[in-house]
């Protein structure tokens, strides 16, 4: 059970959260540029842009951990 709550594992959880996140803004961001919201747009994809440079750090850096505690 406390393999469960590993910190790997919760930090996989949260990288999966932020992804859905992620997905859940885009599809936002293009409705409401659809309606001519552009600079919401514009703003939000700046953000977007962040959230998948932060991505691929996470990314690597669980897989370092997961590497570590095998």
């Amino acid at each position: 059970m406390a393999d469960e709550y590993s910190l790997s594992d919760v930090l996989e959880r949260m990288y999966q959260n932020q992804l859905g996140l992620e997905a859940a803004l885009m599809e936002l961001t293009l409705h409401i540029e659809q309606q001519s919201f552009t600079e919401f747009g514009d703003n939000v994809r700046g953000a977007l842009w962040a959230i998948g440079e932060n991505a691929g750090h996470i990314k690597q850096g669980l897989a370092t951990l997961r590497s570590k505690h095998l």
